[in-house]
C-alpha cells in the first residue's frame, strides 16, 4: 500500500519538469519562495538542521531537508532524517483513545478512576471527577509543566510518575484554567493498556504506524540503533552550538516519546486531514476527529498575537491539538519541545493543507517558518516573521543579561557558610520526588538526585548558606541556587533548589533532611 505519494528527488530541486504533477506546478512560485526563506532563516538562527514537508489536497508537494544532522559533520538532513517530535505525540495518544471510543470501549467523559482505580490527585473531588477528556485538554488545575521533573531523566516507571503526581499542588481551580500537563497525557496513555491489555507503544504502532507505512517512526530512543539517518539534538552553550545526547523519554512517552521524519509525519497529517480515513478504511471516525478538533479549554490570545496577528481572536485547546483562527481559517496545530529539538505540526482543514517543521536545536526557528508558510498559502498581509522573531530573541537575550547582572549585584560578597561543609551532607527527600544525596567530594559539595543519575549538580559557594548549582549533564539549563535552611538549633533542616528556566520548576521539589 502506498496511498500517500512522496516526492521524487527531482521535485526537491523545485524545478518544472515533465514529472511534476499539476499540484506541484501550481505552487511552484510559492514553494520557491519558501525554500529560500527556510534556508536563510535556518542560517540566521544558527540551527544545524531543518526538515520541512507540506501536503495540499492529499498530495505531498514539498519534502526537503536543510543543513546537517550534527554540527561539524558532513551529515545532510533530508526528508527521511529522524527527529524527536516530542509533544506532537499527544495527537497520537488522543487519536488512540478515539479508536477506543469508536469501538465503544471508552467514552471521553468517563471517569479516569473507572480505568485507573489507583489514580489520585491533590483533592478527592478532583480525583473522583477527572475524566478522560480532562486529561487531554490541560484543565486539571495544575500549573503548566508542573511535575515534569518527576519523569525527566528519572528511572521511575510510567505508573510511578502518575502515582507521585498526587503530591503536586494546584495553581488553579479544577477546570478553571489552562495548565499544560505532560503527566495527565501520560495518564491518558495508560488507559490504553488498562482497557486493551496492549501497551501504548504497541497500540499506536498497530493502529497508526503500520497502516500508514510510517517505517521510520518509533516510540523510544532505544529503537534508534537500527537507523543511521538520525538528527542529533543541539543547544547553545558558552556561545557555541553543541550536540547533546538523546535523553530517554520512555516513562512519559504518551506525552512526547515519538521520533519520526518528514515523510512519515506527512502521512499522519493526511490521515488527520482525511478525518481518520485511509484507502477507504476508517481508523477513527469523522465524528471523533470533530471531538479532537473542538475547543475544550480556552487559552489566552497574548498581546504579541493581538499586535502582530490581528486576525487571530481566539485560541483554545482541543484533545491533543491547539486550536486558533488565522486569516479567516481554522488552524489546528501543536508544537513539540525536546531538549535540543523543536517541532511543529500544522493543519488548515478548510484549505486541505498541512505541514510539519522539524529542527535539531533549542530555538524559536519553527515559529517564523510556521507563519511564513501560512502567509504564503493563505495570502493577505505578508510579514517577515523571521526578522520579527530574531529581534524579539535578541531582546530576550538582553533581558537575560540584565537579570544575570542583577543576580550578581544581589550577591553578598565576603560571606561564608554557617557550618563546616560536612554538616550539609546527608540524605534529603520528600514524597513528591524522592531523595537527593549531598556529598563532599574533593573538598566540594555535590548534589545527586537519586532517581535521576544525570542530575548531579556541583555546588560553589554563593553567599551565606546558598550555593550556586550547575548540572553539567544538562548544558541547556542555566546555573541555579541551592540554599540550605537551618533550624532554631542551627542544624540543617531543608535544602531548596531553584534553577530559573521555562521548562522545569525545581522549587516544587521538597528536600527535607533525613539524616
Amino acid at each position: 500500500m502506498n496511498h500517500y505519494k512522496i516526492l521524487p528527488v527531482v521535485l526537491l530541486l523545485l524545478t518544472v519538469c515533465p514529472g511534476l504533477t499539476a499540484q506541484q506546478s501550481n505552487y511552484k512560485k510559492q514553494l520557491e519562495t519558501l525554500d529560500e526563506y527556510y534556508e536563510n532563516a535556518r542560517t540566521e538562527w544558527d540551527v544545524p538542521g531543518l526538515a520541512v514537508g507540506i501536503v495540499k489536497d492529499g498530495e505531498v508537494i514539498f519534502a526537503k531537508g536543510y543543513g546537517q544532522r550534527e554540527v561539524g559533520k558532513n551529515s545532510p538532513v533530508d526528508s527521511k532524517t529522524m527527529f524527536s517530535i516530542a509533544s506532537n505525540t499527544k495527537a497520537f495518544t488522543a487519536a488512540a483513545l478515539a479508536v477506543l471510543a469508536d469501538q465503544g470501549k471508552i467514552n471521553w467523559d468517563d471517569k479516569v478512576t473507572d480505568y485507573l482505580p489507583w489514580f489520585k490527585l491533590y483533592a478527592p473531588y478532583v480525583t473522583e471527577n477527572m475524566t478522560v477528556r480532562d486529561l487531554l485538554c490541560h484543565r486539571s488545575g495544575l500549573a503548566t509543566f508542573s511535575g515534569d521533573l518527576i519523569w525527566y531523566g528519572t528511572d521511575y516507571s510510567r505508573r510511578e510518575v502518575i502515582r507521585r503526581a498526587r503530591y503536586l499542588e494546584p495553581k488553579y481551580g479544577f477546570r478553571a484554567h489552562f495548565g499544560y500537563s505532560n503527566i495527565m497525557f501520560l495518564a491518558a496513555g495508560e488507559i490504553i493498556p488498562a482497557v486493551t491489555g496492549t501497551s501504548w507503544d504497541d497500540f499506536v504502532k498497530q493502529h497508526f504506524f503500520l497502516p500508514l507505512e510510517m517505517e521510520r517512526t518509533v516510540t523510544s530512543t532505544k529503537n534508534l540503533d537500527r537507523f543511521s539517518n538520525v538528527a542529533a539534538p543541539h543547544t547553545e552553550h558558552d556561545g557555541k552550538t553543541i550536540a547533546i545526547e538523546y535523553l530517554n523519554w520512555d516513562n512519559i512517552a504518551p506525552a512526547g516519546g515519538i521520533i519520526s521524519c518528514v515523510d512519515d509525519v506527512l502521512k499522519w497529517i493526511n490521515l488527520q486531514l482525511d478525518r481518520g480515513v485511509i484507502d477507504g478504511d476508517t481508523i477513527f471516525s469523522p465524528s471523533q476527529s470533530r471531538e479532537m478538533w473542538s475547543p475544550n479549554t480556552i487559552t489566552d490570545v497574548s498581546g504579541f498575537s493581538e499586535k502582530l496577528m490581528p486576525s487571530t481572536f481566539f485560541k483554545s485547546y482541543g484533545l491533543g491539538w491547539g486550536l486558533s483562527n488565522y486569516k479567516g481559517r481554522k488552524i489546528v496545530g501543536h508544537s513539540g519541545g525536546y531538549d535540543g529539538m523543536i517541532s511543529y505540526t500544522c493543519l488548515v482543514p478548510e484549505e486541505n493543507l498541512g505541514f510539519v517543521i522539524l529542527t535539531n536545536k533549542n530555538s524559536s526557528l519553527y515559529f517564523p517558518l510556521v507563519y511564513k508558510t501560512l502567509d504564503i498559502f493563505l495570502g493577505g498581509d505578508q510579514k517577515d516573521w523571521n526578522s520579527i522573531m530574531l529581534q524579539l530573541s535578541e531582546k530576550r537575550k538582553q533581558e537575560q543579561k540584565r537579570a544575570d547582572s542583577a543576580r550578581e549585584e544581589a550577591r553578598v560578597k565576603n560571606t561564608k557558610p554557617s557550618l563546616p561543609l560536612e554538616n550539609y551532607t546527608g540524605t534529603y527527600g520528600g514524597k513528591l520526588y524522592g531523595d537527593a544525596e549531598v556529598l563532599l567530594k574533593d573538598g566540594r559539595l555535590v548534589v545527586q538526585f537519586v532517581p535521576a543519575e544525570k542530575f548531579r549538580g556541583k555546588l560553589s559557594h554563593w553567599h551565606y548558606d546558598t550555593f550556586e548549582i550547575v548540572f553539567d549533564a544538562f548544558p541547556s539549563l542555566p546555573p541555579g541556587t541551592c540554599t540550605f535552611i537551618l533550624d532554631a538549633a542551627g542544624k540543617v533542616s531543608q535544602m531548596k533548589i531553584d534553577v530559573p528556566n521555562p521548562d522545569f520548576d525545581f522549587t516544587e521539589l521538597k528536600f527535607y533532611k533525613k539524616n
